[in-house]
């Protein structure tokens, strides 16, 4: 349904699942567990895996916090974003890479839920995406130190909210990783 034009494609999209981002998110093994599993099904669909890695002054690019965690291996043949902004689409190649792989819609995720996947949802939709965020396979950090809701409730509040976005033209909501359906509507 997305307003793209010719753009019939579906992609899965990796937002910032490296070992520095991830390290002490909610069920950090169980997430990247669902997104190793949603790869290995895009692999096998021939559906485009794109990859997001941010980098700034507290994640510096080539540190050991900045790649990619080991239990997923971005193949050489996938295209990998830089990004220095919450939305992956900010000042990045990614819009001229799904361009150029036809997508217009995005199954989204990642980390963390309340800045860099939020954002990168957000962006998708209002340049035009079908926008689909993966209910189990997004995690975010403990920052109720800093007056956040604990991890859970973020997550949980997340899906809720996505799961009822809408646009003109596009599509949006949620799905479990056992129900993505990378040819579907889901």
């Amino acid at each position: 349904m997305t307003t793209l034009e010719d753009r019939p494609n579906t992609a899965l999209l990796v937002v910032d699942v490296q070992t520095g981002v991830v390290a002490g998110a909610h069920e950090r093994d169980a997430v990247v567990a669902n997104i190793a599993h949603l790869v290995d099904k895009a692999r096998q669909e021939r559906v485009p895996v794109v990859w997001v890695q941010h980098s700034d002054e507290g994640l510096i690019q080539g540190s050991d916090d900045w790649r990619i965690v080991p239990e997923l291996k971005p193949a050489d043949t996938e295209p990998l974003v830089g990004k220095n902004y919450g939305d992956s689409f900010e000042a990045t190649n990614l819009e001229a890479v799904l361009a150029g792989l036809g997508v217009g819609r995005l199954v989204v995720t990642g980390a963390q839920t309340d800045a860099c996947i939020r954002s990168t949802l957000h962006g998708a939709l209002v340049r035009g995406y079908d926008a689909t965020l993966v209910s189990d396979a997004h995690t975010t950090e403990d920052q109720s130190a800093w007056g956040a809701p604990p991890p859970a409730q973020v997550i949980a509040h997340t899906n809720l909210y996505w799961t009822y976005q809408s646009a003109p033209g596009r599509t949006a909501g949620t799905v479990q990783t056992a129900d993505v359906d990378f040819n579907g509507a889901s």
